[in-house]
């Protein structure tokens, strides 16, 4: 009944093998993972050293700082400052909240004293807050108190990423909820439970009077996984008011067409939809209901086989683009965001976890190295939010005093959690998933089980009984990236046959003793993925790697790849590869993969001396994409000859031509480029039509733009015909530019108005800033607007 989409592997099957008794088994069911702290990850691994680097960059961080926005809306005085950044211009307290779940992640995973100590002191100062709020409320945002009593007595004015005019705040304290979750379920501490009993009461004290029709429209705002939080909570204390609760904060306009098994993802800003269905998954676990938990797969799927890129990423500019048309992708400086990963990987652990199928994990190891691991420098530690599959693009990196965005915030989690899925159990049998140096303390079973190995470098991995015995299956995942038949397992120096096949498990039951070694050879096939909408960009992989190339292809180039504390430091803004230096793939894609070749005592090393063409080289080399850092590359490699090509080249010529006369822009109807650009409105909604996004307002809406070096001579509007007959003004720093009525005469189609600046406007804007204003005439409706442009020149 769970199965809504036909699957690209096998459903999970046991196979029997020498030295083993087979046993007829029912149906795979659900399985068990372990705790944290009874999986330490071993030296010699990406992970291990991502885990370490992740533990100096959380304690770079400072608590008194985190903590300064609750201590402030609770009315007491903080001991110092907040960040700047997010922290301090509207999402104050978001990454506090992701603190308590990294501390509690990183006691747990690595059992450092340093974050228990942390975590408690945190703990302490967020009850103090709290009690002084005195009624149970807890969270950093600007306003607290005004805001949550208008959303009490049912003044609710809900846009994509504000409500009542504050950025994003249930999302905002949402990270707090899960925060205080996470530190008693996974680090133990009773505090932590009290306080979220506190505030999820409050929550339901909050809500008690408004409608269910109240509640839905508050749901239009970003709201993070709050239904998981408190399905969780319900779960922990069995107390059906938090189910309740769970099902009220189920945002219906997301999950009713799921329920239907239908797609209508197109255009909505991603990493608010995932946490949603994440939160469906888990009322559907604690409430026993299968249409939800269908609903969740049916989104899983959708999103894993129709909506992602080869490293296990999604969206562009933090949006789904349509299933069939992935120009945005390659074309776009903001490329898949680190945030939507960390959530779909919870969603396939929950998905796994719930049916032990193989898919979820084929998904979370093409995602866990290719972009989780990838995210981070592995150096210094900073934290990628978008990670640009354009090709000849980069990233930017956070600085732990500098950059407070939502991805490193969810960042500062990732890096202690690489132990979650490597193994899993049920009653008598033990699953291995991922092949990555580890120890296992199973304490139930009285078991611990080593895993030594050097892959992806190498193709074998050696898991040995260090204590323990009894009889039970050990479950060793066949990988899809293996040929049939090429999978190899011995025990004891003892070669077993086995009949499983690709996407499986192979299951050796045995009575097994202490000493016991099982070697296990991975023989990993190398490919080309295309692009899921069929185009003509092919990535290379190697196993579950995705293979880059360092492509630095702009001469005498200087670039900076830390972000400095700006609001829109996390965009990689360098220039753009023009067409004439862009990495392609000039050959068929067979005979690509034909001339390939590994090169000599470099693991993990490919080198094309043919098929490639990249500037200013003969050769060349890709490598596993979550060893490059710190300089361009491509990833997605566009066929020269392909039948897109050309088309393909005089649009890039255009997209160049007009960036380069771009100062500053904004995406109207988009979260985080409005947000960027300090959105207000009144009366104002947003959409999308046509694929592309659009607001309009019966009052009033506004952005800032930016022009540091008071250049701008153009304003450039992007309409659509069908709004004609409109009516409106727009202002600049509250001087009218024009009065506008939409024109007849553009039919179906998107047109750019140019309205030109008065120079002395410019000149005489405070540090730059033009706030740019779209006010409705009495009666009519300013817009339709689909593009905002800041022009240097007329194009």
């Amino acid at each position: 009944m769970r199965k809504l989409l036909p699957t690209l592997f096998a459903a999970t099957l046991i196979a029997g093998c020498t030295q083993t008794n087979d046993r007829a088994e029912p149906q795979q069911t659900g399985v068990d993972t372990f705790p944290l702290t009874q999986v330490r990850l071993l030296d010699g691994s990406p992970f291990k050293r991502a885990e370490q680097t992740n533990l100096r960059y959380v304690y770079a961080m400072d608590p008194d700082r985190l903590l300064a926005p609750y201590l402030r809306e609770a009315g007491l005085e903080p001991k110092k400052n907040t960040y700047g950044n997010w922290e301090g211009s509207g999402l104050d307290g978001h990454i506090g909240g992701h603190y308590l779940t990294s501390l509690a992640l990183a006691y747990a995973s690595t059992g450092d004293g340093e974050a228990l100590r942390r975590l408690d002191y945190m703990l302490d100062e967020l009850q103090r807050a709290q009690q002084a709020n005195g009624n149970g409320y807890l969270g950093g945002v600007p306003g607290s108190k005004a805001l949550w009593e208008e959303i009490e007595r049912g003044e609710i004015d809900a846009d994509l990423f504000a409500l009542n005019g504050k950025w994003v705040p249930w999302y905002n304290v949402h990270k707090v909820y899960a925060g205080l979750r996470d530190a008693y379920l996974i680090a133990g501490r009773e505090q932590a439970l009290d306080m979220l009993i506190e505030l999820s009461d409050w929550t339901i004290d909050l809500v008690d009077g408004l409608s269910d029709e109240q509640i839905q429209a508050m749901l239009r705002s970003e709201h993070g996984g709050m239904n998981e939080v408190f399905a969780d909570l319900a779960d922990i204390t069995g107390e059906e008011k938090y189910l309740r609760l769970a099902k009220q904060f189920s945002h219906k306009q997301i999950l009713d067409p799921l329920l239907q098994h239908q797609d209508e993802l197109n255009g909505l800003h991603a990493n608010t939809q995932i946490p949603k269905v994440v939160g469906y998954q888990r009322v559907a676990e604690v409430s026993g209901d299968p249409e939800w938990s269908e609903a969740a797969d049916y989104f899983w799927r959708t999103v894993v086989y129709e909506r992602s890129v080869a490293i296990g990423g999604n969206s562009v500019r933090e949006h789904f683009h349509p299933t069939d048309d992935f120009s945005s992708m390659v074309s776009d400086r903001e490329g898949p965001e680190t945030c939507n990963t960390y959530n779909m990987l919870k969603l396939s652990r929950l998905l796994y976890d719930d049916a032990a199928e193989l898919e979820y994990i084929d998904y979370y190891e093409r995602a866990l190295y290719n972009h989780i691991l990838s995210s981070q420098h592995p150096d210094h530690g900073g934290l990628v939010y978008f990670t640009p599959m354009r090709p000849g693009h980069y990233r930017m990196y956070s600085q732990p005093e500098q950059a407070m965005w939502c991805c490193v915030g969810s960042g500062i989690e990732n890096h202690f959690k690489y132990g979650e899925l490597i193994y899993a159990h049920n009653d008598r049998d033990l699953y291995v998933n991922l092949f990555i140096p580890s120890r296992l303390t199973w304490e139930q079973a009285g078991i611990t089980l080593a895993q030594e190995t050097a892959f992806p470098d190498t193709d074998v991995t050696e898991l040995t009984l260090e204590k323990g015995e009894g009889r039970f299956a050990l479950k060793l995942r066949y990988p899809v990236w293996v040929e049939p038949g090429a999978l190899e397992v011995s025990i004891n120096g003892e070669r077993v046959e086995t009949k499983a096949s690709p996407g499986e498990y192979v299951s050796i039951e045995r009575n097994w003793q202490a000493g016991d070694i099982v070697r296990v050879t991975l023989p990993m096939t190398t490919r080309l993925e295309q692009l899921p909408d069929g185009s003509d960009y092919y990535a290379v992989l190697h196993g579950p790697i995705v293979l880059a190339a360092k492509t630095d292809v702009i001469q005498n180039e200087k670039l900076n790849f830390l972000s400095d504390d700006s609001r829109m430091g996390h965009i990689a803004d360098g220039a753009l590869c023009p067409p004439e230096a862009t990495p392609v793939m000039v050959s068929e894609p067979e005979a690509f993969l034909e001339q390939l070749s590994p090169v000599p005592g470099q693991p993990m090393t490919f080198r094309a001396s043919a098929g490639l063409d990249v500037a200013d080289q003969d050769s060349v080399d890709l490598i596993p994409f979550y060893r490059v850092h710190d300089s361009r590359y491509t990833i997605y490699w566009p066929q020269a000859n392909g039948d897109q090509s050309e088309a393909r080249m005089k649009a890039e010529r255009e997209r160049l031509a007009l960036d380069a006369l771009t100062i500053d822009a904004v995406a109207p109807g988009e979260q985080q480029p409005e947000s960027d650009h300090f959105f207000k409105g009144e009366d104002t909604e947003a959409g999308v039509h046509l694929g592309r996004h659009w607001r309009h307002a019966s009052g009033w809406f506004s952005y800032e733009l930016r022009d540091p070096q008071r250049q701008a001579k153009f304003l450039r509007i992007t309409y659509f015909g069908g709004d004609a007959g409109r009516s409106f003004d727009i202002l600049i720093n509250g001087q009218t530019l024009a009065e506008v009525t939409l024109p007849e005469g553009k039919g179906a189609d998107f047109y750019h108005v140019d309205y030109e600046l008065p120079v002395e406007w410019v000149r005489e804007a405070e540090e730059g800033v033009l706030t740019l204003k779209f006010e409705a005439k009495p009666g009519s409706i300013a817009g339709g607007i689909y593009g905002v442009r800041l022009l240097r020149d007329k194009p």
